[in-house]
Formats: structure tokens, sequence, C-alpha cells
């Protein structure tokens, strides 16, 4: 029997009966179903390092963290997504009875790979915008020690950066603060290639 032909659109429905019966995650964004593939270590370590560290700072405290299996509904335009990690503050707006899409996110992170960086930053950051809730969205190096922070301050979002392993970051919405050597802790980075001397001329 032949194959079924891929489908050109899918509505929110069609997309989360398909999800919640599968073994694997996708994304859906303008109506495409878009299927994750595996994360690294490294990207792994960050993740897991950057929730454990800002759950440690939520204690007591009316805010949830969660890492890449709670999905979000950027409701103005449509997508569904798996933030690597993400905050909610105040009440959890939850799509349905199913408990696993969440609304109204205050932190969202994305780990960077090379395949992800220039979505992450360009299409899916312009749909992120559109969230009400959202106060802050940080972009995570994975080849060095880097998070850049974007801030909403009224109908703009404010952009700083920290690097290196003795750099921290605040993030204001939480006021949480992530030392960069914890977000890093077991993350080996590659050397940087080493140049070759250049020749020089006696005269």
């Amino acid at each position: 029997m032949a194959p079924e032909p891929a489908r050109s659109s899918y509505t929110a429905a069609e997309y989360l009966a398909l999800e919640r019966a599968s073994e694997t995650r996708s994304e859906l964004v303008n109506g495409q179903i878009l299927a994750m593939t595996g994360a690294s270590r490294a990207h792994n370590l960050i993740a897991a390092s950057i929730c454990r560290e800002i759950g440690n700072h939520l204690k007591g405290r009316p805010c949830e963290a969660y890492q890449s299996d709670m999905r979000v509904k950027v409701s103005p335009t449509g997508p569904y997504t798996y933030p690597d990690v993400l905050v909610v503050c105040g009440q959890p707006q939850l799509e349905d009875e199913h408990g696993d899409t969440l609304l109204n996110p205050t932190v969202i992170v994305e780990v960077l790979t090379p395949s992800s960086e220039a979505y992450d930053r360009g299409e899916k950051f312009a749909h992120y915008r559109r969230l009400e809730s959202l106060r802050e969205y940080l972009v995570v190096a994975q080849d060095q020690p880097r998070i850049e922070r974007y801030v909403r301050d009224g109908e703009h979002w404010v952009l700083s950066e920290a690097s290196g392993l003795g750099a921290s970051l605040d993030l204001p919405s939480t006021s949480c603060r992530l030392a960069l050597a914890d977000v890093y802790d077991k993350v080996t980075f590659e050397p940087e290639p080493s140049r070759a001397p250049t020749a020089t001329i006696a005269r």
C-alpha cells in the first residue's frame, strides 16, 4: 500500500490529537507539524541546570518552573511549542482539561543549537513576543558560556548579555539570579583552534 502524501496543513485539534497519542514530540507552526530531534549532552545539562537553579529560587513562591515537556500555545498567532525551560508566575492558565498546554508563561528559555538558532532568535521569538504574559526571553549558547536576555519594557524588548563563567544574570520578573558557573556546570567547551604562527621577514 502506497504511503499517504504529507498533509499540507493541520488544525490545532488535529495536531493535539496526534501529539497526545505519540511517543515523540512535535511542534505546530503555521499549520505544519515539525518533529523535534534529540538534544546533545550539553543541551540537556544546560536546560536541566537552568530549571533546577530557577526552581530552587522559586521555593515557597507563587511561581512554577518546567523543563521541555510542558507545551506552550501562543494563542495570538497559533503555534504550539516546547520551550527548553519556562516559568509561570501566578495562576497557570491551561488550554483544556488535559493540563499539558500552558497559555501564560512569564519566562521562556531556549538553548540554542546550530539548526535552531536562527529560528529561536527570529520567527519563534516573534511569536513569543505576542504573549501578553511573557516578561523575559532567554537564549542560551551551548558552545560557550553566554546568555542573552530580552526583557519586556512596554512595547519594546531590551537586550542584555552575560558572558563568561564568572558572570551572573538577574531575572527581574522572578527576582532570581543565574550564575553562569551553575548554568554550565559539567559542560565542557571545545578549545578555540590554535592559529599558525605568522611568518615575519627580517629587515
